[in-house]
């Protein structure tokens, strides 16, 4: 379940974004955009988000996941299709293999929202 070593990756990248931001902040959401041809599976990434989250600073945020699909390019018949995953990447119309990939491979963090700043142990704001 590569959604684990995922997880730990995007935990591992959102330390290191928030240590470099000049306030301390609580973060509230991770919005990720998630590309179906990726092969990652939006609910176990929400699981194991959810799980490894626990105990951390970003205990209590949600994972929003906008999952893109695959669509390809068949250059022979010159029109846009979208494969079936694990049946047929080939181009429906000429059965051209699948050569150019429009959309479908994002994996990426698209923005962070949070909510303000966090009370300091002590007492103070930092």
């Amino acid at each position: 379940m590569h959604e684990v070593d995922m997880t730990r990756a995007l935990i591992v990248t959102l330390s290191d974004w928030l240590t470099s931001q000049s306030e301390t902040l609580q973060i509230s959401k991770v919005h990720l955009v998630v590309g179906e041809f990726t092969c990652v599976e939006p609910v176990s990434l929400q699981f194991a988000f959810e799980v490894q989250t626990r105990g951390t600073f970003l205990e209590g945020a949600t994972l929003e996941i906008q999952e893109i699909p695959l669509i390809a390019f068949c250059h022979r018949c010159q029109q846009e299709y979208r494969p079936e995953i694990g049946i047929q990447y080939a181009c429906p119309d000429c059965r051209s293999p699948m050569e150019d990939i429009r959309s479908g491979r994002e994996l990426k963090i698209d923005r962070v929202e949070y909510a303000g700043k966090v009370k300091e142990p002590g007492g103070g704001w930092d």
